[in-house]
């Protein structure tokens, strides 16, 4: 969406007004005659005119006869004008352009184009020309200025005799304006009131407010809405799996936004609607950040504030690892991932996420060892070092005992919540998620196989997600061994939860949603359709299968092998993936295999 589309045509007109001279002398103004002959916003007759011209005065003057009559006679199209010379090719021409369109982006324009009534001071009052005045009075310049003169000469005659008693003047009323500062966020600026130019790497795009604060797809580039982890894929930032640090706003974290509270999300937590539906939102934490529950905890609340800054000149060797979210850890032979938003100490907030279930690490602890006493500072390791480290360094913070958080002060549907994922395992994304009653997953309505639909929602007994009704089920579904040829010619109709399971296995594995996404999407693929004729990806093949496309487990599993041989031609000089391709596959074809039983 255009930025110009939230200013209106006559402030646009104003401003237009109050740049005319400014526009007029500007150096070198063919390009952007050319500019403005390209759409049609200046008659051909007067084009050639002004390109004959060799004298600058002249062109000067040209120029500013022509913008005269674009405000006179074309002031329908201001808008287009505006449009076509805020191009950014235009603008790295002509620096005043540039000057101008941050005036308008920053609101600072509106001092300049108040213009205030003209004004004149006769025996003491205050008089208002306008159209209607006498025309002997507006002849002429000189007549005006001869006037006056006279007028106050008269007036310092009677003021100058000894008699007169002198009385002060009136002072003329000052016009106040109340710029934007320049310090100012440009978050508070109104013309960002429902969207914000967002960069990552360097791709850029506009952040919808409404859109984020409802889960939806939010950032815009041309005529494609992203997700913001889509957005930090499309912008090959995916690797970073934090968007919140990856996306910013003039250099600024979407993340420091959310924490003070200039956007709203759906993501990391918050309201239910029934036990199904997990609407996600920032946790609010206690400004006092302390420990959390033991006594071992309590020794180190005086450590649990610090200054980010300071820390990190501290602990040059933990840069790199201040803004990871997760971080994936082990306590004896169990593995599980540890996420920092859910972190409030050792018994609050259920921060461990294994396969099947969210545990606080106490839990987690007693879980992998079956011991109670063991300090999960110690028995929790990261990269083969103890969880301390993380705590010592402040990446971990602990909550005092005093917090009053929803982490340490969770309600019931809190406590509910925190069973369950902050973002769908399908698009690794935010939003309003429906909760399995049967695991700890979330899903966006339309990323789970089938889709979830409103009524589903409304009931009130127990919903269990694709991954465990096939689970479930999947022993009595497929008991006898067939050959793969006997399973490719099956009805697909008596055979979708396999295939739906498949899909949603996939995108699941598919971390970086390498394979998930339109690869047409991504700007390193710009020549991928030159050297792939038939692109595939999960969401595609899900979506056919939502809409029940294919006839046959044949048609399927042909689509899906198609991303592999894709992957295959496009990459081969792209090791890395490759490796990611080939590993896909070989968990798509060892999982059909288990799925329908097949035998080799």
């Amino acid at each position: 969406m255009d930025p110009l589309d939230f200013l209106e045509p006559e402030e646009l007109l104003r401003f237009f007004h109050c740049r005319k001279t400014e526009l007029s002398c500007m150096e070198k103004p063919l390009t952007f005659i050319n500019q403005l002959r390209d759409h049609n916003l200046i008659p051909e007759e007067t084009y050639k005119k002004m390109s004959r011209m060799r004298s600058k005065d002249n062109i000067k003057r040209a120029l500013y006869d022509l913008l005269d009559w674009l405000e006179t006679e074309k002031s329908q199209h201001i808008k287009l004008f505006w449009s076509c010379v805020f191009k950014g090719t235009i603008m790295n021409q002509y620096p005043p352009l540039k000057l101008m369109y941050n005036s308008l982006m920053d609101g600072s324009y509106k001092c300049t184009t108040q213009v205030p009534e003209k004004t004149e001071k006769d025996d003491g009052k205050r008089r208002t020309f306008s159209e209607d005045e006498n025309d002997e009075e507006l002849q002429t310049v000189k007549q005006k200025k001869k006037r006056r003169r006279k007028h106050l000469s008269n007036n310092e005659e009677e003021l100058s005799g000894p008699s007169t008693r002198t009385t002060p003047s009136q002072k003329t009323k000052k016009i106040n304006f109340s710029p934007i500062k320049k310090a100012e966020e440009i978050w508070n600026w109104p013309i960002y009131k429902t969207q914000l130019p967002v960069t990552c790497g360097n791709k850029e795009g506009m952040l919808n407010r409404e859109r984020l604060a409802k889960g939806e797809k939010c950032i815009i580039v041309g005529r494609e809405w992203f997700t913001p982890s889509e957005f930090e894929r499309f912008a090959e930032r995916g690797s970073c799996r934090n968007w919140k640090t990856s996306i910013r706003c003039k250099g600024t974290p979407l993340k420091k936004l959310l924490e003070e509270g200039h956007l709203k999300t759906t993501g990391n937590k918050g309201g239910v609607q029934k036990s199904k539906l997990l609407i996600t939102s920032s946790f609010v934490e206690s400004e006092s950040d302390g420990e959390g529950g033991d006594e071992e905890e309590e020794e180190e609340d005086e450590d649990s504030s610090y200054n980010e800054e300071d820390e990190a000149e501290q602990q040059p060797g933990v840069s790199a690892d201040s803004d990871k979210e997760v971080f994936e850890v082990t306590c004896g032979a169990e593995n599980a991932t540890l996420h920092v938003e859910r972190f409030a100490s050792g018994i609050c907030g259920k921060s461990i996420r294994t396969e099947t279930s969210w545990m606080t690490p106490l839990e987690f602890v007693k879980f992998a060892s079956g011991q109670t006493e063991t300090s999960w500072r110690k028995a929790i390791k990261w990269e083969g070092k103890p969880l301390s480290h993380l705590t010592e360094t402040n990446i971990l913070r602990i909550h005092s005992l005093l917090c009053s958080c929803r982490l340490c002060k969770p309600d019931h549907q809190e406590i509910e919540n925190q069973n369950n994922d902050d973002m769908c395992c399908i698009c690794k994304s935010i939003g309003k998620l429906v909760a399995c009653d049967g695991c700890p997953r979330s899903f966006h309505q339309k990323c789970h196989l089938p889709h979830i639909d409103d009524a589903t929602l409304g009931d009130d007994r127990r919903w269990m997600c694709t991954f465990c009704v096939f689970k479930t089920n999947r022993e009595w579904m497929y008991g006898d061994a067939l050959s793969r040829e006997a399973v490719m010619v099956k009805d697909i109709s008596q055979h979708e939860m396999g295939c739906q399971y498949l899909i949603l296995y996939l995108c699941c594995a598919d971390e970086e949603q390498t394979f998930t996404s339109n690869p047409r999407l991504y700007a390193s693929l710009k020549n991928y359709t030159n050297v792939i004729d038939n692109p595939m990806w999960l969401e595609k093949i899900a979506d056919k299968l939502q809409r029940r496309l294919y006839q046959t487990i044949g048609e399927f599993v042909s689509d899906v092998q198609l991303i592999f041989s894709n992957c295959a031609l496009f990459n081969q000089e792209n090791s890395e993936y490759l490796t990611s391709g080939n590993r896909l596959k070989d968990l798509f074809e060892e999982e059909l295999k288990k799925v329908f039983n097949i035998s080799e």
